[in-house]
């Protein structure tokens, strides 16, 4: 057996008749899990429960695996040889990942995560992948301690950040890196790479503001995942604005040439004809326009070797989109954030959310033998022991969906925040 099949927790053997593939009974494990049931009543961009329209973490994550799975397709498609087609991951695979992406999430969307660093600044920050590994690799309780003991090759394609979280942290913006709690998870799901293959997928870059750094690579699934994830998010996110009003046409109209100025003249046309169908007032028509971007997405993605030097295979080649694709893809991602993300409904919601969050974290790390649950309370003291108790309170947090922080907000403290 592979290396990128092995799991850390021996005694977790397959079932007798179990014929499943490692991917498949992964898959299950995140898809029948309490984590994953939560992002039903989590916040993507838009506030949970405003309107029944609005996707939520869930059907974000279900719309990411389906393009996931279709970019996997054309990749076997494009693969310019057989060793390549093989390297690529399973469906079940690339579902899994898609669906796990976002369970480290808390509630009330970015906004919740920079609330919950920022508490958490003094006791090694937060952030969502790395909340991610550790739900995946210790906290879900599918086993007594490695989490839903996922298989090697899953949890590397679920590290979009391969580097551990700095000891300095900056309050005001979560350093996407894993928890120096975890680093036992990190080097295990490295273990099989050579020194030197470690070295080159673990190299960083210094970031203008201090303290950050940023990794550089991370692994073909990986890259998939996260291209899956950046699709869905610029596109189908784009549509929930339009439905809505949040953004109108003259808006898009306005910014559209200026965005395109240096494009090859197909694709800013690509882009104008495919922004007078989405602020269409038929539905169809809409949809048309949406299918459209998302086509041009996936049947553009590419290989790329990231890492010529490495040995192994997965983490030398990633899934890329060509400089045009690329720049349409972050337009509309740009273009959400600024007009969708930036409105001051949304940033008065999120304001609120925060207020929560902060206010949550205060009250258990207060008094957490007397308002933390049971079982929460035994984690916590076994945490404070080897002083990092915190770390137990935040995960209780991040855990929540929009709806329970607030009834425990009101609980707390009443309605007043």
């Amino acid at each position: 057996m592979s290396a990128w099949n092995e799991r850390r927790e021996p005694s977790a053997t397959q079932r007798p008749l179990d014929h499943r593939s490692a991917w498949q009974r992964d898959k299950a494990r995140i898809l029948h899990s309490a984590a994953f049931r939560r992002l039903q009543a989590k916040t993507q961009i838009m506030g949970v429960g405003l309107n029944d329209f609005y996707r939520t973490r869930l059907t974000h994550s279900l719309e990411a695996a389906q393009i996931g799975t279709a970019l996997v397709a054309q990749l076997k498609l494009n693969a310019p040889n057989q060793m390549l087609q093989a390297l690529l991951p399973e469906d079940s695979l690339m579902e899994a990942l898609c669906l796990a992406h976002d369970i480290g999430h808390p509630p009330f969307g970015h906004g919740g995560e920079t609330a919950l660093n920022a508490v958490m600044a003094d006791f090694g920050g937060f952030e969502g992948n790395g909340q991610t590994l550790r739900i995946v690799g210790k906290l879900e309780p599918y086993t007594a301690t490695g989490g839903m003991d996922l298989a090697r090759r899953t949890l590397l394609g679920l590290l979009k950040y391969p580097l551990l979280q700095p000891v300095r942290i900056d309050k005001h913006k979560p350093c996407k890196a894993i928890y120096r709690e975890d680093e036992d998870v990190l080097n295990w799901i490295l273990a099989p790479l050579t020194a030197s293959d470690r070295d080159l997928f673990c190299q960083t870059e210094q970031l203008s503001q201090a303290p950050f750094i940023r990794s550089r690579f991370k692994s073909l699934d990986a890259s998939t995942m996260e291209l899956a994830d950046d699709i869905a998010y610029g596109v189908h996110d784009l549509e929930d604005a339009v439905v809505t009003g949040t953004v109108q046409q003259h808006i898009w109209q306005q910014e559209l040439p200026e965005l395109c100025r240096d494009w090859p003249p197909e694709a800013a046309q690509f882009l104008r004809q495919v922004g007078d169908k989405l602020f269409h007032q038929a539905h169809h028509i809409r949809k048309d326009a949406i299918g459209a971007l998302v086509n041009r997405l996936i049947t553009h993605v590419q290989w790329a070797e990231v890492l010529p030097d490495a040995q192994e295979p997965l983490i030398r080649y990633n899934a890329v989109l060509p400089k045009v694709e690329q720049q349409m893809l972050t337009l509309l991602k740009s273009f959400v954030y600024r007009h969708v993300i930036l409105h001051p409904s949304l940033q008065q919601l999120e304001f609120r959310g925060q207020r929560i969050v902060q206010q949550l974290f205060s009250a258990f790390h207060s008094d957490p033998l007397r308002l933390l649950p049971f079982n929460t309370q035994q984690r916590w003291q076994l945490q404070q022991q080897k002083g990092s108790g915190e770390r137990v309170i935040a995960d209780y947090i991040a855990g929540m969906t929009d709806e329970y922080a607030e009834r425990m907000h009101q609980r707390l403290y009443g309605r007043i925040l």
